[in-house]
């Protein structure tokens, strides 16, 4: 079984779009709109320390599960 992935470095957000049928729209929604903008920056180049966004869905997570994180998410961090 494959685990969710909650953590995108800047640099895969071409390999994100294409798993989500090309849809900068549902890249947004799934890394909120400054990490999807920073991963775009990474892409044209633009000068942008290394970095990764944890997903929105960590966010929901948390607030459905009582407050508490995914246990694997330290571990994609």
């Amino acid at each position: 079984m494959t685990a969710k992935k909650w953590v995108y470095p800047f640099g895969e957000v071409p390999e994100l779009e294409a798993d989500l049928d090309g849809s900068w729209e549902a890249v947004r929604s799934l890394l909120g709109g400054k990490g999807a903008n920073l991963a775009e920056m990474t892409n044209i180049r633009i000068p942008v320390p290394p970095g990764f966004t944890i997903t929105t869905e960590v966010c929901d997570y948390y607030y459905n599960n009582d407050l508490n994180l995914p246990e694997d998410l330290d571990v994609q961090v």
